[in-house]
């Protein structure tokens, strides 16, 4: 595993935690298909919460929530679908969230939720 992979995965367990301390229950982490990756599904309620996690060592080149552009969302909501059909769920409310987690090496880790973020 690079270290780029484990900053990210150290970034989703984060997340992860977060998100279930605020009582979110975890459905699945890093389901994939072929219209891409979805970090976490969760619920909140009856709402189905897609969470991006966007991960940096540092916010030298930017807050890691400007990393998802708008094609990004685009392949989120598309990978949200197919994990919607895929585990024949009908009709929900969909919510798309983005956390963000700065790890930076020698200081606190900090996090941010943008709920409905896209």
């Amino acid at each position: 595993m690079t270290a780029k992979d484990e900053l990210g995965r150290h970034g989703e367990d984060i997340a992860v935690e977060y998100l279930e301390r605020r009582g979110l229950v975890v459905l699945d982490r890093n389901w994939r298909c072929r219209e891409g990756e979805l970090d976490v599904v969760c619920v909140q309620g009856e709402r189905l919460v897609v969470c991006e996690v966007k991960t940096r060592s540092c916010t030298r080149f930017g807050e890691p929530a400007e990393a998802v552009t708008p094609r990004k969302a685009v392949k989120v909501r598309r990978a949200a679908q197919a994990w919607l059909t895929t585990r024949g769920v009908g009709w929900t409310e969909v919510r798309f969230d983005v956390v963000a987690v700065v790890a930076e090496p020698g200081r606190p880790t900090t996090l941010q939720h943008f709920e409905a973020a896209f």
